[in-house]
């Protein structure tokens, strides 16, 4: 099923300060979510923010909230995203069929939160290379159970692309700049 740009908004999960630096292979993820998150602006994909316990975990990484500034923001208990009623409701009044999903860690918030929107009946397409977890055997984990559920799974570059449709368009460009 081809993922179009009309049908689709973005779900970021918990990318925060005092999570991100026990992320495995860390710097290469926050590059990548960068891209797309850029990618997305570009495009004009809206995108929603979550916070598991701020209080704990702290805000949102500075390389991701300068970009999601404009993005509506969601603190959070509940490991899944949909568990929150505010939340759940953005997600809804979007009227999107098609979730892009990304952020930490993989084999916790962001798999409870594909199993709800996949479950919900959305289509959720988990961004593999924007996704971390602590342990390398924990994400593998958790994107197999991922794929176990029937979820779509893509990259940034790959979704990027599919959402683009076609080369020569000024937002093909802007996205082929951001990508190299």
């Amino acid at each position: 099923m081809r993922t179009l740009l009309n049908e689709t908004m973005c779900v970021v999960v918990d990318i925060q300060e005092k999570l991100a630096p026990a992320i495995n292979d860390f710097p290469a993820i926050q590059e990548n979510c960068v891209k797309l998150l850029e990618g997305l602006n570009v495009l004009g994909v809206p995108v929603l923010v979550g916070r598991q316990y701020p209080k704990g975990l702290g805000d949102t990484i500075p390389e991701i909230k300068s970009i999601t500034e404009n993005c509506e923001v969601f603190d959070k208990t509940n490991f899944s995203c949909f568990k929150e009623e505010s939340f759940k409701d953005a997600i809804l009044k979007q009227n999107k069929k098609n979730v892009i999903i990304f952020g930490i860690e993989l084999h916790i918030c962001v798999l409870q939160t594909v199993i709800d929107l996949k479950e919900a009946g959305f289509n959720p397409i988990l961004i593999e290379d924007c996704c971390g977890s602590r342990k390398d055997n924990d994400k593998k984990m958790g994107l197999k159970r991922t794929i176990q559920e029937g979820v779509t799974v893509s990259t940034y570059e790959s979704i990027l692309f599919e959402l683009v449709g076609k080369a020569g368009s000024d937002e093909f460009k802007k996205i082929s700049q951001i990508i190299k």
